[in-house]
Parts: C-alpha cells; structure tokens; sequence
C-alpha cells in the first residue's frame, strides 16, 4: 500500500475534499482507510446505567484510498508516491521534491 498509518493526507473527493488529516487506521483488504477527525458519521450509543441517557457522538468512517493524496513533510504538497528498491528496502518517494518519505 502507498498510504500507511500516521500518514498526513488530504481529501480530494467527496464531502470534505480539501481537508487534510492524520490516518488513524488501514483497511487494506477493503482498499479503505480512517481519517482523524473527517468523514464524520454519527452513531448512537444505549444508555449503560439506569438513569443515564443515550447519545449520539461523531467517529471517523471509512473512506476510500482513491480519494485521498499523500501530503510530503517535506514540500507540504499532495504528492503521488513512487518506489525505489535500496538493497533489501522499498522507499517511498515524493514525485514532486524526490524526498524520502
């Protein structure tokens, strides 16, 4: 995959396109990932105790990988990734400052 966990990322398709985020979790399987604090959706929680009241809070959901850019560190731009093979390592590599990621 192109895009790991604490990967800073920026939406480029669907409601909060523009905004960027810290990855927080991978579904390589499903091909989608958690960003922290964007695609937000409700989900209502059960009172545990008696007399407690039920709620509604906001979680990250899942989105798709396709619509997510990697942000460089180094540039700070929405980059693709390209790979290099060093010995036994795979580099990531920002295409537009050639950076190591």
């Amino acid at each position: 995959m192109r895009i790991k966990k604490n990967d800073q990322v920026k939406i480029i398709a669907g409601k909060d396109s523009g905004k960027t985020g810290k990855v927080l979790r991978m579904f390589p399987k499903e091909s989608r990932l958690m960003v922290e604090g964007l695609n937000l959706v409700k989900k209502h929680t059960r009172p545990k105790r008696e007399g407690e009241k039920g709620q509604r809070i906001e979680i990250p959901g899942k989105m798709n990988i396709s619509n997510v850019m990697l942000v460089c560190p180094k540039c700070g731009k929405p980059t693709r990734i390209e790979f290099k093979i060093a010995g036994d390592d795979k580099l990531r590599i920002c295409k537009k400052c050639k950076a190591e990621l």
